[in-house]
C-alpha cells in the first residue's frame, strides 16, 4: 500500500511517496509530542498518562522530567496522585521501573508480560527444579499478605526451593506477578525502603487481560513520533510488533527519515516547522526522551552518544535548541551546567533562565547558584 501524501513544514520528496522527514524535523516533532516545546498546563497525572509512563529507576527524576514539561508543576501534585494510588510505580517497558497511572499499570504490564517471561531465561539455571506456577501463587500470598522487599521474598522462597539461586527466586516473583513498589517509595520528600505487592491488591481491582498493541502503538505514536516498528519495540522492550503497525496502516500516514527507514505517525498529530524554537530543558537521568527510539538522533547528535552514561549510572541531561547539549548535577550550593560544545552568549542566558526556574519549582526557598563548569570535549 502506498503512503499517504502529506504536507509537512521541512521535509523534502523522495522517488518514493513517502515525504522524508529530517533530524531537525524529527527532533521537533518529538519535543512537541513530549511537551519540551512549549510547557502545557496538564495536571501531572494527566501528563504521565500522555506520555505513557515516566521512566523512575530512581524516585526523583519522574519529578523533574514533569517540571521540565508542565506549566505550574508542584512536585507535591504527583506525589499525592502516589499516596492516592492512582500513580504506581511497576517494572514494565524494558524490565524497567516506570511511573504510570493505575489504569495504565493494569493494562500495560499484561501487555510486555512476554518479554518479563523471556527476561526469566537468564536465569533459567538458577531456577532449576523450581515450578514457576507455584512459585507465583506462593509469592503472591506472601506479597498480599503484607508487602515485602526482595531480600524478604528471597529468604521466604527460598525456604520452598532451598537448592535454587536465592536470587533467581526473587526474580521469578518479579517476572511473573505484577509487583509495585508501595508507598512510602516514590513519594516527594520522603524515604523508604523498596517494598512490594501485586497491582491487584494496592489497587484494589484485577489486572485487565493482555490487550492487542494496537491502541498501545497508537498512544507511542502519540508521544514519540513519527517512529519506526523498531523504535518502538526499543520503547517496549517487545519483539514482534510488525502486524500491529500493519493492521493500522491504513489509518496511519507514513514517512521515511533521511537512512530510508519508514516511519509511521498519526495523520493529525503535531509535526511542527523545524525552525521552530526550542528552549533549553533540564531532564532527569533515564528520561523517555533519550531511551525510546532505535535511532536516537533526532535528539543525541553522533558525536554526543553515549555521553549521559557512566558505566551503569546515567546523567541527567541538558538539551539546548533541542538536541542532548550537556549533563547537569545539583550540588549543595549550586546547580553545575556542563555543556558538551561551547554555547553561545545567548545559549548560556536561555540556559542560566531555565535553571533557575527549575530550580524555583523543584526547590522552593533554597539558594543556589549556578554555575558552567568545564566543557567535556
Amino acid at each position: 500500500m502506498s503512503a499517504i501524501a502529506v504536507s509537512v513544514p521541512g521535509m523534502t520528496k523522495t522517488t518514493s511517496t513517502a515525504p522524508v522527514l529530517g533530524v531537525r524535523a524529527l527532533n521537533r516533532a518529538t519535543l512537541d509530542r513530549q511537551l519540551l516545546l512549549r510547557r502545557t498546563a496538564l495536571t501531572a497525572e494527566r501528563a504521565v498518562e500522555h506520555l505513557v509512563g515516566l521512566q523512575a529507576q530512581n524516585v526523583k527524576p519522574p519529578y523533574y522530567a514533569l517540571a521540565a514539561r508542565l506549566d505550574g508543576f508542584d512536585p507535591e501534585e504527583l506525589s499525592a496522585s502516589m499516596a492516592e494510588r492512582r500513580v504506581v510505580r511497576i517494572v514494565t517497558m524494558r524490565s524497567t521501573i516506570h511511573t504510570h497511572t493505575a489504569d495504565d499499570c493494569l493494562t500495560l504490564r499484561p501487555l510486555v508480560q512476554a518479554a518479563r517471561d523471556r527476561e526469566l531465561t537468564v536465569f533459567r539455571k538458577g531456577l532449576a527444579g523450581v515450578d514457576l506456577d507455584r512459585l507465583a501463587r506462593l509469592a503472591r500470598d506472601l506479597v498480599e499478605a503484607e508487602p515485602r522487599t526482595m531480600k524478604q521474598l528471597r529468604e521466604a522462597l527460598a525456604v520452598e526451593w532451598p537448592d535454587a539461586d536465592p536470587q533467581s527466586l526473587a526474580v521469578a516473583a518479579r517476572c511473573t506477578l505484577p509487583l509495585v513498589q508501595v508507598t512510602p517509595r516514590g513519594l516527594w520528600g520522603h524515604s523508604g525502603q523498596v517494598a512490594l505487592t501485586t497491582a491487584e491488591h494496592w489497587l484494589g481491582r484485577p489486572a485487565e487481560p493482555a490487550p492487542a498493541p494496537d491502541a498501545t502503538v497508537l498512544r507511542y505514536l502519540a508521544a514519540f513520533g513519527p517512529a519506526s516498528v523498531k523504535d518502538m519495540q526499543t520503547w517496549a522492550g517487545l519483539t514482534r510488533l510488525r502486524d500491529a503497525f500493519e493492521r493500522l496502516r491504513p489509518s496511519l500516514v507514513t514517512f521515511r527519515d533521511d537512512k530510508g527507514v519508514e516511519l509511521f505517525d498519526l495523520p493529525d498529530a503535531p509535526r511542527p516547522d523545524p525552525d521552530t524554537p526550542a528552549p533549553p530543558r533540564f531532564l532527569p537521568e533515564f528520561d523517555n526522551l533519550l531511551l525510546s527510539h532505535a535511532d536516537r538522533t533526532r535528539v543525541v547528535p553522533p558525536e554526543h552518544w553515549g555521553r549521559t552514561w557512566q558505566g551503569n549510572q546515567a546523567h541527567r541531561a541538558l538539551l539546548v535548541d533541542g538536541f542532548l547539549a550537556g549533563v547537569w548535577t545539583l550540588e549543595s550550593d549550586a546547580l553545575v551546567v556542563e555543556p558538551f560544545a561551547g554555547l553561545t552568549k545567548e545559549q548560556r542566558t536561555e540556559v542560566t533562565e531555565e535553571g533557575q526556574r527549575m530550580l524555583k519549582v523543584m526547590h522552593p526557598g533554597s539558594s543556589y547558584d549556578i554555575r558552567f563548569g568545564t566543557v567535556l570535549r
